[in-house]
């Protein structure tokens, strides 16, 4: 079944479609929800609101091929994981620098995706929202900063933070083999 005719379904108000859309998307959006709120019980929290915003939010979805739904449920989830992330105040920004890594762009073919998720879910808060968006949702600085209320040059910090220690996490874990 294509993206777009399971859309279709849903607006028809098709229930089977609505629990088609959920198992096909509910992996991903996990895995998404992870890299911001690492806690698997809060995340199902963010779950919970973000399929139920998808789908009650599914007549402004605008369809632009294969995969923009995809897309869509992740932009979702993405801002769900941070709104409740705010609403707990565990949203906090750190000016720790992290220790000097030998390789800036270690070598992540070698880390398995679980594990990579992991390291990102030890970033301390501030550093791991501003990568995913940066990285994941593919938001400018100045996109970040108007969506957290910060400035640009903190996210540009925080990322440029979180991409050291990320680095350092990646080589420690190819010379250990533990994270």
């Amino acid at each position: 079944m294509t993206e777009l005719s399971l859309v279709h379904d849903i607006r028809k108000g098709d229930r089977t479609a609505m629990r088609r859309l959920y198992d096909c998307y509910a992996g991903y959006a996990l895995a998404v929800g992870l890299r911001y709120i690492p806690d698997h019980d809060e995340v199902k929290d963010v779950m919970q609101d973000s399929f139920l915003r998808i789908l009650t939010h599914l007549e402004q979805f605008n369809y632009k091929g294969e995969g923009s739904l995809r897309a869509w449920v992740a932009r979702i989830v993405a801002h769900e994981a941070i709104d409740h992330m705010r609403r707990n105040e565990r949203f906090q920004f750190v000016d720790e620098m992290p220790d000097d890594t030998e390789d800036d762009n270690p070598d992540v073919e070698h880390v398995p995706p679980d594990v990579l998720t992991a390291m990102i879910g030890r970033l301390p808060v501030g550093y791991r929202v501003v990568l995913n968006m940066f990285v994941f949702e593919q938001m400018s600085h100045k996109e970040i900063a108007q969506r957290l209320g910060i400035k640009e040059n903190s996210s540009a910090s925080q990322f440029f933070r979180a991409k050291k220690m990320l680095a350092k996490m990646i080589n420690d874990y190819i010379k250990t083999g533990r994270i």
